[in-house]
């Protein structure tokens, strides 16, 4: 029976390794390739340009010389709001989706997220410029669709241990990548097939989707600390093998529950500590400025490249290509930010010190080079010079990649696992209030800075500077928890 037993556990632990390098392959590809497309916004706004989008905006004017040009600053401002509602709903949803995984599993978060994809994808393929209305909600169901599929990816972390960290940030990397598909679709485009086709193709892809959730996912979740003989999918559940193991050895088990019932467990922090604590509300403060920065860059930056190249469109065209093929990088650079966090796992833990505070403690250098990178790119892009855009393009791409990565990785290991979903989608949302100011900026530059965004610039980088507070309120939380355990008080 001996020999069996082992034969049979070697094979589950094969077919296991298996699907686990399926679920982490498979996923990769499914956020690098549809779950953050939103954020190609400004390669889709020259293709809708062309075919004739809010067009009937544009209008003649005057300019300073006196000869008639044309105006189009009404259909920036059009395209502008689509941006701003879909990127609101992105974070904003994100808190009725964490509270859907968290009490209805992995299976109805995905289908119901996939449904929103697959709208979003029809509305714009059957759109036109008669019925450029349709954006609105094409866009924003795109958006939570979107972050939902990668809401119950990044539990996929879970199944690599000591590498979960780099698992996650890697996800949300791929996440960011993921705009460089309406790239894809704009040079698909210029080569003579219509956004009709490319639309429609991308609402079939939702078959894939489909079979990754049945195949590939539990039905509730891939829980953290992995249990032994853990499987899922088709076999959900335990391996026959644990299972014969389980029986073999129940009496040891029974001996060491009994030991446990002895050792006080410390309980974990409810939902509303969690939310009231410092350690989150900087961290709402961190995501909301730099990501305000991010949405306003990408929400205006083909109007300011109209700007910066006199309106020359093939210069627009290859700067804004640019911007896309440096979107590609970002499932790249997101791995830095994970082996960051998870430099400590290579480390024996400091005596006292439990898993979680020393993952804590090493969130801070991750939290503080995203606010520098932060601080760099916000100056480079209120600066008015047209080829330092490249190197503009180059520090956003990676610092939106520590910033995703680094927002999922620290409400992990900052917070119960219990509470991950809530909190994930409360951050969000939280941020999406602030992203409104995007649209509120917008017009601020086109009405009363006649077009002119330096100001808005200068004050955004002004307020990075507070983003800084966050790592320093970490690293002041885990020097108060070791001074309280050099006292003897933990």
């Amino acid at each position: 029976m001996s020999t069996d037993w082992h034969r049979s556990a070697r094979r589950m632990k094969c077919q296991n390794n298996l699907r686990r390098g399926l679920t982490f392959v498979t996923g990769l590809v499914e956020c690098l390739c549809f779950a953050g497309i939103l954020f190609g916004w400004a390669s889709l706004v020259f293709i809708l340009k062309k075919d004739g989008y809010f067009n009937y905006l544009c209008v003649n004017a005057t300019s300073i010389n006196g000869s008639q040009v044309l105006d189009c600053s009404g259909q920036d401002e059009q395209f502008s709001l689509v941006f701003t509602i879909a990127s609101f709903m992105n974070n904003f949803i994100t808190l009725a989706s964490g509270f859907i995984f968290d009490h209805f599993g992995t299976t109805v978060a995905r289908l119901l997220g996939i449904a929103f994809h697959t709208m979003g994808t029809l509305m714009v393929a059957f759109s036109n410029s008669g019925l450029a209305i349709l954006l609105f909600p094409a866009l924003s169901f795109i958006a939570v669709g979107g972050i939902m599929l990668l809401l119950t990816n990044m539990q996929v972390g879970n199944l690599f241990g000591s590498h979960r960290s780099t698992v996650i940030t890697l996800y949300n990397g791929a996440f960011d990548s993921s705009s460089a598909l309406f790239l894809i679709i704009k040079l698909v485009y210029e080569s003579g097939i219509s956004l009709f086709a490319c639309f429609l193709f991308l609402s079939a892809c939702s078959v894939i989707h489909v079979s990754r959730t049945l195949f590939l996912f539990p039905r509730t979740f891939i829980p953290y600390p992995l249990p032994d003989g853990f499987t899922y999918g088709l076999s959900c559940g335990k391996s026959d093998a644990a299972r014969v193991s389980k029986t073999e050895d129940s009496q040891t088990k029974d001996e060491m529950e009994q030991i446990k019932e002895k050792v006080p467990v410390k309980p974990e922090k409810t939902l509303r500590e969690c939310v009231l604590s410092r350690l989150f509300i900087w961290h709402v403060v961190w995501l909301s400025v730099i990501q305000l920065r991010h949405y306003l860059f990408i929400g205006t930056l083909n109007p300011t490249l109209v700007k910066l190249t006199d309106g020359e469109p093939s210069l627009v065209s290859r700067y804004i290509n640019a911007f896309a093929f440096t979107q590609l990088c970002g499932v790249l650079c997101a791995p830095w930010n994970g082996l960051i966090m998870d430099r400590n796992k290579r480390k024996a833990l400091v005596e006292g010190m439990s898993e979680r505070e020393s993952d804590l403690n090493s969130s801070v250098l991750s939290l503080f080079l995203t606010a520098l990178m932060a601080l760099i790119f916000s100056i480079c892009a209120a600066t008015p010079v047209l080829q330092l855009q490249y190197f503009t393009f180059v520090i956003q791409v990676i610092n939106r990649s520590f910033l995703y990565g680094g927002n999922a990785a620290f409400l992990i290991v900052a917070f119960p696992s219990c509470h991950f979903g809530k909190l994930y989608g409360l951050v969000m949302a939280l941020s999406a209030i602030v992203s409104l100011l995007q649209y509120a900026c917008f017009a601020l530059v086109k009405s009363v800075l006649n077009g002119d965004p330096l100001y808005v610039n200068i004050a955004l980088a002004i307020i990075i500077l507070l983003t800084f507070a966050h790592p320093l309120s970490v690293y002041l939380h885990c020097r108060g928890l070791a001074s309280q355990r050099a006292l003897g008080r933990l």
